[in-house]
């Protein structure tokens, strides 16, 4: 496995334990459609939590959230609206966030932003 693939695998494994950390209920990992992947759809309450993880070695360039482009979240808005139509649950709520981490020799840093965009 390529060492980014590495590094995107272990971000996501830190998001999940973050989030139930953090009391979500996690629902579906790496939920595909057509062309579309939803890294994590977690639930807390009555609310849907959409999350991408974006994984970083390095802050250098940027901050990780800063490397979802257009394109992307309107996969991630598609393939959210084929699960929210399947669960068939008109009482949540649905947000977009990202699980942004930076993991590297000098440690960890998660930083989770609620609500990054809107699907509108």
């Amino acid at each position: 496995m390529a060492q980014h693939n590495e590094l995107g695998t272990q971000g996501e494994e830190l998001a999940v334990a973050y989030l139930l950390k953090k009391g979500y209920q996690i629902l579906v990992r790496n939920y595909t459609y057509l062309k579309g992947e939803i890294d994590i759809i977690a639930r807390t309450g009555k609310t849907i939590a959409i999350v991408e993880v974006k994984t970083r070695s390095t802050p250098d360039f940027g901050d990780p959230q800063d490397f979802l482009k257009l394109g992307q979240i309107k996969r991630l808005v598609d393939t959210a609206h084929h699960f929210i139509e399947e669960l068939d649950d008109n009482e949540v709520e649905v947000r977009f966030d990202i699980v942004a981490i930076v993991k590297n020799k000098s440690g960890t840093r998660i930083e989770h932003l609620k609500d990054a965009f809107y699907h509108f």
